[in-house]
């Protein structure tokens, strides 16, 4: 893995079409900095969700409103900040999607796998911004 030193930004409509543009954003950021394997497949899924979740829940698909990507790194870290310009949330009293009520539901694991495959998740802003770092 190289210690490349990088920032990247990207600012997209409030549209679930445009989902599909994360996949290219963090393949290019990745190949930046050399990450492959599992490190890669955690950061393109916790980048998406975040994204998801700000589009669909934060800025409630509404296209005049736009999600903020930005990602920085060092040496060690990667930090990925994905902003919306919703109400926020509260991420203190999340359902436990692994409990048996839950387990059917068709949502509500975004924030549970964003915990899980990165190293650290900061909400801010009410909910309305999240930073997610990796160990690089």
């Amino acid at each position: 893995m190289s210690a490349t030193t990088l920032h990247k930004e990207l600012c997209l409509k409030s549209h679930p079409t445009n989902i599909v543009l994360i996949e290219p954003f963090v393949e290019d950021l990745c190949r930046r900095l050399e990450v492959a394997g599992e490190l890669y497949g955690n950061i393109l899924v916790c980048i998406t969700e975040a994204v998801n979740n700000a589009i669909l829940h934060g800025n409630k698909s509404n296209s005049d409103k736009e999600v903020h990507v930005e990602v920085s790194s060092d040496k060690h870290i990667l930090t990925c900040t994905v902003s919306d310009e919703g109400m926020g949330f509260d991420y203190n009293h999340l359902p436990d999607p692994t409990a048996p009520e839950n387990i059917e539901q068709i949502g509500g694991r975004g924030i549970f796998l964003m915990k899980h495959l990165s190293d650290v998740v900061i909400f801010s802003n009410d909910g309305s911004n999240v930073e997610i770092r990796f160990r690089l």
